[in-house]
């Protein structure tokens, strides 16, 4: 007797309600923001969850510029990148990359914590980061999502 399949896989009528979720980043620590952020991406709030589908909703992240880094992150934290020359390995301080660009900070840290391959290029085109209060998607009337920690 064969054994019977209990997988589940999402269909599509289940792919196309997804949701608009609003994060505040004031005063929240960076790295559970992110992992925070990165299970909405992907779904794993929902019951329909499929690693292999994207089934996530899209996410808002306000006042990206007063996410809090703890201990001594702000000045100690370095992000690289490399401009594919040879000597163009370049180096940011998180103080800087705040300053400058603070929505790369969070989008970086989401980035990191969602899956390495074509799917997670996927999930990342529905995060939307803002520097600060306000937003673009007033029409999609946004559920606000309270922080976990």
């Amino acid at each position: 007797m064969a054994k019977q399949s209990t997988a589940f896989t999402t269909r599509e009528e289940a792919l196309e309600q997804r949701e608009w979720k609003l994060l505040d980043a004031e005063g929240r620590a960076l790295g559970r923001l992110a992992t925070q952020v990165a299970g909405l991406l992907r779904g794993k709030n929902k019951p329909t969850f499929t690693p292999h589908v994207d089934c996530g909703d899209f996410v808002i992240v306000l006042n990206a510029s007063k996410v809090k880094l703890s201990g001594n992150k702000e000045t100690d934290k370095i992000f690289y990148r490399h401009t594919g020359f040879p000597g163009g390995i370049k180096a940011t301080p998180a103080a800087k990359l705040r300053e400058e660009n603070p929505e790369k900070l969070i989008r970086d840290a989401v980035e990191g914590m969602l899956p390495k391959n074509r799917l997670s290029r996927q999930l990342i085109t529905k995060l939307k980061v803002y520097p600060a209060g306000d937003h673009p998607h007033e029409a999609q009337q946004a559920e606000v999502v309270a922080p976990m920690d």
